[in-house]
């Protein structure tokens, strides 16, 4: 049963809040259009949420939004006239392009930063005092916030990011200067010059002329807004490039390898690098030592750009073929299918006619050719799914050599970044043995520090030291080659399980087809009986 809660009277009438649930959304799409052999099909194989395009949810005392997140390709969804106090809910509509909200109980515009694609969005008849978190929804074309709490105009401004607005309904909010209907009529024509409709009224030619009066009036704050909008927009616009570059480096796996960021992870995790890098000649070392691993990484990184390219395109590619590959498919189907029907509609006409002695006959040939038809469409099916499991292998041999290729020259490279580090290493050591001597001997220089001279007269920590730095480079090295290939591995295999797992759902999902409509039409010649 459906969780309840007493609330208040709203919009005339004093009942129960509902929660949305299982029950109640299965009794929403069946009241939306799945009658007869649909209706059947439903209540013998269950609902599928994920292919309803619209849902209408309103007058049903619902006072939470919950339990959408099957319906992934919802286009339209109606929630007006309910008990709604916050939105919610609704991240997994990504397909959404009409929402209704209004008549609610709603006090604060939040939860829709994943509508993308939302074109229509009624929030009026609320209690929302503040237009905001509405910045990912730039496909909006239409926006009804009237019969609010909202008390400044200028709060309004912040919808002219949405350069697709063309009707905007703000009446019956509690602004000072809808009292003084020139100016705030001018000054909603000033700020949005691609406004058509405002509160239900058609911006008629006069007011259009007007706008050019308003213009001047608010120029110079119309003038810092737009130059503080272009400012914003490029901003966010060069913010998106670097994070499609940076993206594009980690798809390539070989993010942060075009510069010095390994030899800086190397330097901080060597935690006694400090001991050793006073001694003479060891920073001249340290800085050869990067100039080389940095062209190393830099080398590396460019061969990743290059082989993430290639594997782009043989994904691109595949993808490409696939689809041609379906849809011909299809139309040999759809093929089958007319063939089919063309003589099953004769065939239903004789056995409506028949003799009663004759049916039984009649109905057995009309059931055969059913029969035949469910064995052409699987056998169409089957011919495609072979082929495509031997595409998909291809395939997966392809990208398994692209990535297995690009895996061994990432760890040849990084045989040459260890090589270096043990050349550094025995250079430093080389110095930290010839600091021994002279310590030994008394002869260090005197601006050696107290610490370091302490250190050198123990030649075991001496050599531990180094051990121990030596390693800390060697590990962070190692550290990065495994990230490498192991992320790359991942990716290839999650790449072609998920090529597979959508396979095999279509091939199930046809075949189900294939059965539901042999059955629909073995019930349809039952009647003719």
């Amino acid at each position: 049963m459906s969780a309840t809660k007493e609330t208040s009277t709203i919009s005339g009438y004093h009942d129960k809040a509902i929660y949305i649930d299982e029950e109640i959304l299965q009794e929403a799409v069946l009241e939306q259009g799945l009658k007869d052999e649909a209706e059947r099909i439903v209540k013998q194989e269950g609902i599928r949420f994920n292919q309803a395009r619209r849902l209408s949810l309103e007058y049903r005392n619902i006072q939470k939004i919950d339990h959408l997140w099957k319906f992934s390709s919802l286009t339209k969804l109606n929630l007006n006239n309910n008990f709604i106090k916050k939105i919610e809910g609704l991240d997994h509509l990504v397909n959404l392009t009409w929402l209704n909200l209004s008549f609610n109980n709603i006090k604060k515009i939040e939860g829709l930063n994943g509508l993308l694609k939302l074109e229509v969005l009624n929030l009026s008849n609320n209690r929302i005092s503040l237009i905001e978190n509405m910045d990912t929804l730039m496909e909006l074309t239409i926006l009804c916030i009237a019969n609010n709490k909202l008390q400044q105009l200028n709060n309004v401004v912040y919808l002219r990011k949405f350069k697709k607005l063309f009707t905007l309904n703000i009446d019956g909010n509690p602004i000072p200067e809808e009292n003084d209907e020139e100016k705030y009529t001018l000054f909603l024509a000033a700020y949005f010059q691609h406004l058509k409709f405002l509160n239900n009224i058609f911006l008629n030619e006069d007011i259009v002329r007007n706008r050019n009066r308003a213009s001047a009036k608010y120029n110079l704050d119309i003038e810092e807004m737009n130059q503080g909008e272009l400012q914003a927009q490029q901003a966010a616009e060069e913010k998106r490039k670097q994070e499609a570059i940076l993206q594009m480096h980690e798809d390539a796996f070989v993010e942060q390898l075009n510069g010095d960021y390994l030899y800086t992870n190397i330097i901080q995790n060597d935690t006694e690098l400090k001991k050793l890098q006073c001694l003479p000649g060891v920073d001249d070392l340290l800085e050869a030592f990067e100039h080389q691993l940095v062209d190393f990484c830099n080398q590396l990184f460019e061969v990743g750009l290059i082989e993430y390219k290639r594997r782009d395109v043989e994904v691109n590619s595949f993808c490409s073929r696939l689809s041609i590959d379906v849809t011909d498919n299809q139309s040999r189907a759809f093929k089958v299918l007319a063939d089919f029907l063309m003589q099953h509609k004769q065939r239903t006409v004789d056995l409506q006619e028949a003799p009663e002695d004759e049916k039984k006959s009649k109905m057995d040939i009309c059931l055969k050719e059913i029969n035949v038809l469910c064995y052409n469409l699987m056998a169409v099916e089957f011919q495609l799914y072979s082929y495509l499991e031997e595409t998909i292998k291809k395939f997966d041999n392809n990208i398994s050599e692209m990535t297995g290729s690009f895996s061994e020259t990432a760890q040849g490279i990084f045989v040459q970044c260890r090589e270096l580090e043990d050349s550094h290493h025995q250079k430093v050591t080389k110095i930290a043995v010839t600091t021994l001597e002279v310590v030994a001997k008394g002869e260090a220089e005197d601006d050696l520090p107290d610490d370091v001279r302490m250190l050198f007269l123990d030649k075991n920590t001496v050599m531990d030291t180094l051990a121990a730095s030596h390693d800390n480079h060697l590990q962070t090295i190692n550290d990065r080659e495994t990230q490498l290939v192991s992320r790359a591995e991942a990716w290839k295999v999650a790449l072609i399980k998920g090529i597979e797992d959508t396979e095999l759902k279509r091939n199930r999902m046809r075949i189900a087809d294939i059965h539901r409509y042999a059955d629909y039409l073995r019930v349809q010649l039952k009647e003719f009986m």
